[in-house]
Order: structure tokens, then C-alpha cells, then sequence
């Protein structure tokens, strides 16, 4: 069986900017709130933490400081994915360097390669890098999604030991899982389908939720884990409308504002991306007080 590169909730971490850049004082403050919340593992630099807007420098500060703050106690998972392949192969090789346990690497985007380029993609990088790799598929963002016979592929490369899945699609999962077995360890990507996920045989969650609610997402996991159905049930059910308003709008700007509204220095999305609507807002804030209480 592969490496398991972490069970249960891992929080796919926002990124707080200011006027001089990434607040790095502010990001090591949730890091620790969310070890002490029972994370089961941070994910940096990915689509929550709007890498794509973010600096090479501010990218290796920020992975740093995960590292750093964690001092090993859960692993650190770094996004490292692009859609240039020699470029991702370069920069995963220095992120290897910073002490992470593991890399996220997201499909290629734009070029819109074919399943064959998928399989020549993931193999030319995992044949580069020594750390686990984690395929993440998430079609609504990149245009590309890896099919299940290619996860098969895939799943036969030693060092690639999970896919974040993202597609939405629980018939695409289940046929990942019955293909892939224990080659290819699946983390729910989507927060309202952690469930069904686990149900298929999923290990945990890539998660949004879990920025602004870690012991609560880690606690629903967990529950299904210790054959606490029903309690799982109950837990994934009551978060929906919670979750629905954390995707109101395009990911990370709702969770950002939730963040602030928990009294972090999180600061605002960086352009494209803009602030939440005020009545979306509103609808935010009204979910979060319920869980406040």
C-alpha cells in the first residue's frame, strides 16, 4: 500500500495580504489555531490561497512559515501545479526544499491537453521530484478533467498516492475508487460532498469549511471514521447552507470575508478577484452566527 500522506480533514489555507504583501504574522496565527483545532493537515498555495496571484517569493515565505509553524506536527502540502510541465518540475524541485511532506499538483489549465498529456504531464514530474504527489482535478477551473481510466495510469507511478477530486461527479469517484483501490487514496475536494465520498471509500477532505470551522469538519470526518453515521449525517447536513454561502461567490473571496469576520486580519482578495457582495455577505454572516452560539 502507498504512503498515506494524511487521514481526515486537511484545510486548504487562505492567504492574508496587505499593503507589504502576504500578512505572515496573520497566516502563522490561523496555521496554529488550526493545529490546535485538530487539522489533520494544511494544504498552501492552492486555489484558496490564490496562488496564482502571488509572487514566487511570497510563495516560499508563505510555505515557510507553514512549515515553520507546524514544526511537524501535521504535514504541510504545498500547491505546486501549473501548466507548463518543465516550469512546475523546476518549482516543485525548490518547494521540495522547504520541508513539505507533500505537493498538490492541479491539471493543466488553458492548454486543455488530452488524457495522454495528463498521463505525460504527472509522469515527466513525479519521474523529477521525490515527495508524494496529489493529482487534483477540478474541471470547473481548469477545463481538463482527469477520467478515470487515466487515474488508473496514474495510479500506477509510486510517488502519486491521492487525487483531490473536485468534479462534483460521485459517479466519477466511485468508478476512481473501484479502479484504483488502495493505488490511489481520494480526498473529497468539495465540502457538500464529503459524505458521499467517504462512503466510497475516501480518506478525508481537501477543505474550504475548515478555514473558519477546523474542529467542526475535522469532527464530521472523524465521526465517519468511528462508525458515528448517523452523527456524520447529521453534521454534513446541518453545514449546507453554510457551505452554500462559503460558494456564493467565487472561492476564496466568501471564505476571506468569513475570516475576517472571525477577527482575522485577513485583508481582501487580490484583483481579479474583488470583495463580496454586500447581500451575499449578509447571508454569510447570518450562517456563521449560527454556529457561533
Amino acid at each position: 500500500m502507498k504512503k498515506i500522506l494524511f487521514k481526515g480533514c486537511g484545510t486548504a489555507i487562505s492567504t492574508p495580504f496587505d499593503e507589504n504583501g502576504v500578512n505572515q504574522k496573520e497566516f502563522e496565527k490561523l496555521v496554529e489555531d488550526q493545529i490546535k483545532n485538530n487539522v489533520d493537515a494544511i494544504i498552501v498555495c492552492g486555489t484558496t490561497g490564490e496562488s496564482s496571484t502571488m509572487t514566487k517569493e511570497e510563495k516560499f515565505l508563505t510555505i515557510q512559515s507553514a512549515v515553520k509553524t507546524s514544526g511537524g506536527r501535521i504535514p504541510i502540502i504545498a500547491g505546486t501545479g501549473g501548466n507548463n510541465t518543465r516550469q512546475v518540475i523546476e518549482y516543485s524541485k525548490q518547494i521540495e526544499n522547504l520541508g513539505v511532506d507533500g505537493l498538490l499538483i492541479v491539471t493543466p489549465y488553458y492548454n486543455k491537453c488530452t488524457q495522454n498529456g495528463l498521463i505525460e504531464h504527472y509522469k515527466e514530474i513525479a519521474k523529477n521530484v521525490s515527495l508524494p504527489i496529489i493529482l487534483y482535478n477540478v474541471p470547473s477551473r481548469t477545463g481538463v478533467n482527469i477520467e478515470p481510466k487515466t487515474c488508473l495510469e496514474l495510479s500506477k507511478i509510486e510517488n502519486i498516492v491521492a487525487i483531490k477530486e473536485a468534479s462534483g461527479n460521485l459517479s466519477q469517484v466511485a468508478e476512481i475508487a473501484h479502479l484504483c483501490g488502495d493505488n490511489l487514496s481520494i480526498y473529497s475536494g468539495n465540502d457538500d460532498q464529503v459524505l458521499p465520498v467517504l462512503s466510497l471509500g475516501g480518506i478525508g477532505v481537501i477543505s474550504v469549511l475548515s478555514n473558519i470551522m477546523p474542529k467542526y469538519t475535522h469532527d464530521l470526518v472523524q465521526n465517519f471514521f468511528d462508525g458515528n453515521i448517523n452523527i456524520a449525517t447529521k453534521m454534513q447536513l446541518d453545514v449546507i447552507p453554510l457551505i452554500n454561502a462559503l460558494f456564493s461567490e467565487v472561492n476564496p473571496i466568501p471564505v476571506k470575508a468569513a475570516l475576517n469576520m472571525l477577527g482575522y486580519q485577513y485583508g481582501i482578495p487580490r484583483l481579479p478577484l474583488t470583495t463580496m457582495s454586500k447581500d451575499k455577505e449578509e447571508i454569510l454572516k447570518n450562517e456563521l452566527l449560527k454556529f457561533s452560539n
